[in-house]
């Protein structure tokens, strides 16, 4: 017996479109968003889903809806604030241009220091991963053997991918993770497998 995890990052907003730091902003999904989502749920079809995770963003909740609109008997939602995107604080909704102009020291004093730094009222990248870390070990004792949709944002699985390959955290980055993909794992009782890493279905 092993549980499936099938980690999603939702479809396009109108502030990924315009390059704006989001966070814990919610942004209305874009038609183009609205394809990767079709596009994610047509992937997905043929995966036997036992358990639905989202993160509280309306753009989480919105790309889960669109992969279970097919599914008969729909599968009840959970949201968990474990999954949030980082709170980046006064830096939501601003480019990053618009961050060196108004925020110059406090993104010299960030950026300084990938682990513990933040946007003022934000959340550090420690601050997230010790959340996330929290959530996954949550999930992974709750719901042994389920085949699980997690619905959430880069981040987050970027960390989950770190953890479980003993990658530093503050190495986040080399991940890449899109707009409408599929991460997918497998844990088993000697370990966990990564099946795949940032698979975009074709629109």
């Amino acid at each position: 017996m092993h549980t499936s995890i099938w980690m999603v990052r939702h479809g396009q907003t109108e502030l990924n479109r315009a390059r704006r730091y989001q966070g814990t902003l919610d942004s209305p999904i874009t038609c183009y968003g609205r394809r990767q989502n079709d596009a994610l749920a047509s992937r997905l079809r043929g995966v036997p889903l036992t358990t639905v995770i989202t993160s509280p963003c309306n753009r989480a909740r919105t790309t889960a809806a669109s992969i279970l609109e097919q599914r008969q008997p729909l599968i009840p939602v959970l949201e968990d604030s474990h999954w949030h995107e980082m709170h980046q604080g006064l830096w939501e909704g601003l480019t990053y241009d618009e961050v060196q102009e108004r925020f110059s020291q406090d993104a010299q004093m960030r950026f300084a220091d990938a682990l513990h730094g933040r946007a003022s009222g934000g959340e550090s990248l420690a601050e997230v991963a010790a959340r996330v870390q929290e959530g996954w070990q949550t999930l992974l004792r709750d719901y042994v053997g389920e085949r699980v949709l997690l619905v959430t944002h880069a981040l987050p699985i970027q960390i989950v991918l770190c953890t479980i390959s003993g990658m530093p955290i503050d190495l986040f980055w080399r991940w890449r993770i899109d707009l409408g993909s599929v991460t997918g794992i497998n844990i088993y009782a000697g370990g966990p497998i990564i099946r795949m890493v940032n698979e975009v279905p074709p629109l």
